[in-house]
């Protein structure tokens, strides 16, 4: 069931919300001139309203009872923010410039996720567009926005919406989301959106005032759970699977993000989530192109990627957080919180031969058995990356890695994520090094509410026993210190880890044993003593061979090819790349004891005839 306004052209638009128990509901047009239509009743608790003479814009609320007046809950765009009127959008008067579009498979994408609000300093989608340019230069060709539904203030990660088809305002509203995705498409760049399914923020919800779209029969972290199989669920679902693919259709996004679905509780035997990936299929067949969905789960449950037919969701692809893990606490020696269950080379070598450590094993952060397996998940249904909005905005201090290890470390994370046979995930700045924080910042009016996010924040930092206090999330200075310096990236240090990423990122898109997403033409193998992972992969006539020391002192280490004329490719110790200087020999014929810098990734190809 379409819902929410939808402008039909010649001055006709047509209003529709789910309201099952009400029994009366009104159509109040605020401007450009006042008027109060009444609203029937059809099937199923949808009220329907055809205006016309409408013009677009217009703004309007929905009278509830005769009494209360609220904003429309698939509201295109407020104006005036989560408490002001709804207003209507003519989507069919962009001028798209992206016809012949095709998205890339995802096993071709390089993501870049940011936030919209602290990428420019403008903080809008219009300012993204001049950077796009230097984006692709770097081999980017995905970028992945974080939320961008309506939520209260100007300022915040966007998790906390409440309006889910509605474009933030402050940040440029539907016309600069679309202007953004065109000039992306335009530049051969692809768009996800980041978005929030498990539970909509509590400032500017109106929902209870609609109908029943919460449950009491489980609880979320963030509050009620949204209610996705209990009683009148159909509608609930209706309105969600609307969202998606409206994202899809009136905006031209190649695929949204799932946030945390494990926050999703869905007892039925057929779940939302299986039917939003149907819908999605059905949409993709319909227009003749493919539309994805990635899912960001702790569960470590393999059930959400898998097809259908063998039990599935169907859902394209999912963030894989343990291959973080692993990488983090091997660069970091962090021990606290859920980095308790990482830190040995035995686990990044699991997660770079299956994806999840933990598939069944036991949890000591979680103190019991955790996840399934993900041997025989597809390569490229995997998400990694050492860095992401969650797990650097998380932190007491929002340090990035930057701030954490040292120089030669962040060469050595790029590496074990661009080489790595998953689909890489780059964080705003990573690239170039980024200093600035990226922190936890909001702009709520409700004060009691202000008072119980900065209380719970400090509750959430305890397992990781970080000293002081965090930042205040409402102080607008919180917000100014997680602007990215991006003229950063031409100069000094900077500018050298640029030109790492770029050089890593090529040699993944050319050489055919790099962009082969396939795990069975893949050996990995780790050493505890020396913290050394060993991979070699092929692909054809190509063959590398990857060496990542993960050990702060330099190490011995025996080549164990016995081919003949393996070329050395790229050393991140090299003089080139500031490094300490490489102490490798720049060919190897035979086997030969071989000494890697600390904290080095080294690459060596088999040269074609060889």
């Amino acid at each position: 069931m379409r819902i929410g306004a939808h402008y039909a052209g010649n001055g006709i638009c047509e209003f529709v919300v789910w309201a099952p128990f009400l029994k009366a509901v009104s159509l109040k047009i605020v401007s450009p001139r006042e008027r109060i239509l009444p609203m029937v009743k059809g099937p199923k608790g949808y009220w329907e309203k055809t205006a016309d003479h409408a013009s677009v814009p217009m703004r309007y609320v929905f009278m509830l009872e005769g009494e209360l007046e609220r904003p429309d809950p698939a509201s295109r765009f407020q104006p005036e923010g989560i408490h002001g009127p709804s207003e209507t959008v003519d989507h069919g008067s962009f001028h798209w410039e992206d016809s012949g579009w095709q998205c890339m498979p995802l096993a071709d994408m390089i993501m870049y996720e940011l936030h919209v609000g602290t990428f420019t300093p403008g903080g809008t989608f219009d300012s993204i567009i001049s950077r796009l340019p230097e984006l692709k230069d770097s081999g980017i060709n995905a970028i992945e926005l974080m939320p961008v539904a309506q939520f209260p203030g100007d300022r915040n990660w966007g998790y906390d919406g409440t309006y889910p088809f509605a474009v933030q305002n402050s940040y440029g509203g539907p016309a600069g989301l679309k202007r953004l995705v065109n000039a992306c498409h335009k530049n051969g760049m692809a768009v996800i959106l980041d978005v929030v399914y498990n539970h909509l923020g509590p400032e500017g919800n109106y929902l209870r005032d609609y109908g029943p779209y919460f449950t009491d029969k489980y609880r979320t972290p963030w509050g009620s759970a949204i209610n996705f199989d209990d009683e009148y669920s159909n509608e609930v679902r209706n309105f969600f699977i609307e969202n998606a693919l409206h994202w899809f259709e009136y905006y031209h996004l190649d695929a949204l993000r799932l946030d945390a679905i494990h926050g999703i509780s869905d007892l039925s035997a057929r779940p939302f989530l299986q039917e939003l990936a149907e819908r999605a299929e059905e949409f993709s067949l319909r227009a003749g192109k493919k539309f994805y969905l990635i899912a960001e789960s702790d569960l470590n449950d393999s059930r959400v990627i898998r097809p259908r037919e063998s039990g599935g969701y169907g859902i394209d692809a999912q963030w894989c957080d343990d291959y973080h893990h692993c990488i983090h606490t091997l660069l970091t020696g962090e021990k606290n919180g859920y980095y308790m269950d990482f830190g040995t080379m035995g686990h990044l070598v699991k997660s770079f031969r299956e994806g999840y450590v933990y598939s069944g094993d036991y949890s000591g952060y979680r103190k019991r058995n955790h996840g399934n397996s993900s041997k025989d998940i597809r390569a490229d249904q995997l998400v990694v990356f050492s860095q992401n909005h969650d797990q650097t905005g998380n932190r007491m201090l929002g340090e990035r890695l930057s701030q954490l290890v040292s120089f030669e470390s962040l060469k050595l994370a790029a590496g074990i994520v661009l080489l790595s046979p998953y689909i890489p995930l780059l964080f705003m700045g990573e690239e170039y090094g980024e200093e600035a924080p990226f922190v936890y910042f909001i702009s709520h009016s409700d004060r009691n509410l202000v008072d119980a996010i900065r209380k719970g924040r400090k509750e959430e930092f305890r397992a990781f026993k970080w000293r002081g206090d965090p930042l205040d999330p409402q102080d607008s200075g919180t917000f100014l210190r997680s602007k990215i310096a991006w003229e950063k990236r031409g100069t000094g240090h900077h500018k050298v880890l640029l030109d790492f990423y770029r050089q890593l990122i090529t040699l993944r898109t050319q050489l055919p044993a790099l962009s082969s997403l396939d795990r069975d033409s893949l050996d990995v193998e780790g050493f505890e003593d020396s913290r050394i992972l060993a991979v070699s992969r092929w692909k054809g006539n190509n063959h590398i061979f990857c060496i990542f020391n993960f050990h702060e002192s330099d190490m011995k280490f025996p080549f164990p090819h016995q081919e003949s004329y393996w070329e050395k490719i790229l050393d991140s110790s090299d003089l080139t790349w500031e490094g300490p200087g490489t102490l490798l020999p720049e060919k190897i014929s035979g086997q030969e004891e071989l000494t890697l810098r600390g904290r080095s990734i080294a690459l060596f190809s088999k040269e074609l005839g060889s």
